[in-house]
């Protein structure tokens, strides 16, 4: 109320009487007043009076003689003249923005989906009742955060003009729709992602045009009740829904692939939840799921091939006329690593028959592959290895009789336990605790902790098929039949080494010496990264997970060290994953969408 009263005191002393009598009186004629103007006079100033009270409301009054009948006033509120003059204005607008709207082609008024803005594809993440709370409980600001662009490198957005038109051309394929959806369910150990992809058949081959993305958790796995699991899927199904033309639901394929999570659930319970979300699709959604392993575990095999695919794809090596040499991926997950290549014929040389020998049909095309999946050997369950391996050899020793054993102040006395473990890989003094024992780092250094990564690749198992690469399983060797072609390393490969301020090729060589700056502790290398110092100092492991890494490539795959090997996390902002990769596949093997 106090700050209304000041407003208006205001705007009364902003206009007082006084500046309209003498603007009146500038326009009078200098001569004597009779007693009958003197009455006009005051009468004029009683009007103008009252004219002045009626102001007072906020008008501003403006009075101007009449030069043909004598002495007038003409009152002219203009705060009531300026809300006339807004309402015309906006009328105006409203008149404009319909005649538009009316002369606009019918095509054209369609207003555009939340994914069909250039050159974008949207990461979404949705969460269900029984996700995290720290995710959930996102503010309005950070709602922002959830979206981002999956950008495959593309023209234009070409869904924004029509859902089955292109920006890359007007006539498709021979044989081919010109514009091809599929659907993609990653069933994954903490939550399923979906990845919608909008294809082109501007050449035989699919051309990536867009790619959608939502994530909901938990995973399958998560749910007791097989019905619970199928229903989880339904956020992700319905942003399909919204995404893929109506005229192309009945040939927009679907497949939902799970891996480590349902494969720990046991055979009977992971089948059922299988069968129960098989059934829910069938029954509820108008996406046609893909005829061979449609709903399944997906074998590991599978999943370094499709890797393989994707990466390829992506850098135009599969999919022209003309045969094109193709990449090898290296793959380094938490429980296993794939290695994926196209091993060269030089010599004669082929692939030995069995399990390692993948034969893939792709654009007319022939590609015998190599590939294998190593269970156990990914950087998580490395790490185990390279513990229970310290813990084996000091088994049966106590450390309290060994006279001598100390790691500066910090003396085994002064540490409780009942067992005491040194270990070259860990920063020294580190302690780590590992089921009844604790590890006290010694930092030995590169070399002694790669004395572990030795042992742990089991390079001395016996190999039934020769030549063998490690653990006793055979690999064709990649200096002999591999020795040009890109290498690309993802995943670990890439988390542990960009960091650090590795560039995107670099020899093994480097990484070797990486390794050792690392061990030494000497963080006076990466002065000039604080990313990198940061990540050393919240990481105790790094100096173990880098030896594990060097070694994994160079002792346990032969990777020579002046092999320069690239390392990416995404390639034309699509991710290195499988996904888009079995995607393809099921596209090269059919024909979704007849003309």
């Amino acid at each position: 109320m106090r700050s209304s009263q000041i407003t208006s005191s205001s705007a009364s002393e902003a206009s007082p009487s006084y500046t309209f009598n003498n603007v009146s009186e500038r326009h009078q004629p200098q001569q004597q007043q009779s007693p009958i103007s003197s009455s006009n006079s005051k009468t004029s100033r009683r009007k103008s009076s009252l004219a002045l009270e009626k102001a007072e409301g906020g008008g501003v009054n403006v009075y101007v003689p009449d030069r043909d009948d004598g002495e007038k006033m003409l009152v002219i509120n203009s705060a009531s003249v300026r809300k006339k003059l807004w309402l015309r204005a906006i009328t105006l607008i409203f008149v404009f923005a319909g005649l538009i709207w009316f002369f606009t082609p019918e095509d054209n008024r369609r207003i555009p989906k939340f994914s069909e803005y250039q050159g974008i594809g949207l990461t979404i993440n949705i969460f269900q009742d029984d996700s995290p709370r720290d995710l959930k409980e996102l503010s309005e600001e950070d709602g922002d955060l959830l979206a981002n662009t999956r950008n495959p490198a593309v023209a234009s957005n070409s869904a924004s003009d029509s859902p089955l038109t292109s920006s890359y051309c007007t006539v498709p394929h021979p044989g081919r729709q010109l514009i091809q959806y599929a659907l993609m369910i990653d069933a994954g150990s903490t939550g399923s992602r979906i990845h919608i992809y909008r294809f082109n058949y501007c050449k035989a081959s699919p051309t990536l045009e867009n790619e959608v993305f939502a994530h909901t958790e938990p995973g399958l796995s998560a749910y007791n009740d097989p019905i619970q699991a199928a229903k989880s899927l339904d956020t992700l199904l319905q942003v399909a829904l919204q995404n893929v033309p109506t005229q192309l639901y009945n040939c927009t394929p679907v497949a939902v692939k799970a891996t480590a999570g349902l494969r720990l659930l046991g055979k009977e319970k992971s089948e059922t939840i299988l069968k129960t979300v098989r059934e829910r699709l069938e029954n509820n959604y108008p996406f046609p799921i893909i005829e061979k392993n449609g709903v399944v575990i997906m074998d590991g095999k599978d999943e370094g091939v499709y890797a393989w695919i994707t990466v390829n794809y992506l850098l135009d090596r599969i999919g022209s006329v003309k045969k094109q040499p193709t990449a090898a991926i290296f793959d380094l997950g938490g429980g296993s690593t794939q290695i994926v290549f196209e091993p060269d014929t030089i010599d004669g040389f082929e692939v030995a028959p069995g399990d390692h020998k993948y034969e893939l049909e792709f654009g007319g095309h022939t590609y015998i592959l190599y590939q294998h999946s190593y269970l156990g050997y990914g950087l998580m369950e490395a790490r185990k290895a390279m513990k229970n391996f310290m813990a084996k050899l000091w088994q049966n020793i106590d450390t309290h009789d060994i006279p001598g054993l100390y790691f500066d102040d910090l003396t085994l006395d002064n540490i409780t336990g009942d067992n005491y473990i040194p270990h070259p890989c860990f920063p020294k003094n580190f302690t780590d605790l590992w089921i009844n024992s604790t590890f006290i780092g010694t930092g030995a250094g590169h070399a002694q902790c790669r004395a572990i990564t030795e042992k742990v690749l089991n390079k001395e198992k016996e190999c039934p098929l020769a030549p063998c690469a490690f653990d006793g399983i055979y690999q064709p060797p990649i200096r002999e039949t591999f020795s040009f072609h890109d290498i690309y390393a993802f995943s670990y490969f890439y988390d542990r080494a960009s960091p650090l301020g590795m560039p995107s090729e670099f020899s093994l060589r480097e990484l070797g010496e990486l390794a050792e700056e690392v061990c030494s502790g000497n963080l006076e290398k990466f002065a000039h990264l604080p990313q990198a110092i940061k990540e050393l100092k919240k990481n105790p492991h790094y100096c173990m997970d880098l030896t594990f890494i060097y070694g994994l490539l160079h002792i346990g795959y032969e990777i020579p060290l002046e092999r320069e090997v690239k390392i990416a996390k995404k390639i034309k902002g699509i991710e290195t994953g499988w996904c888009l990769g079995a995607t393809i596949a099921v596209l090269d093997a059919k024909l979704w969408c007849r003309i």
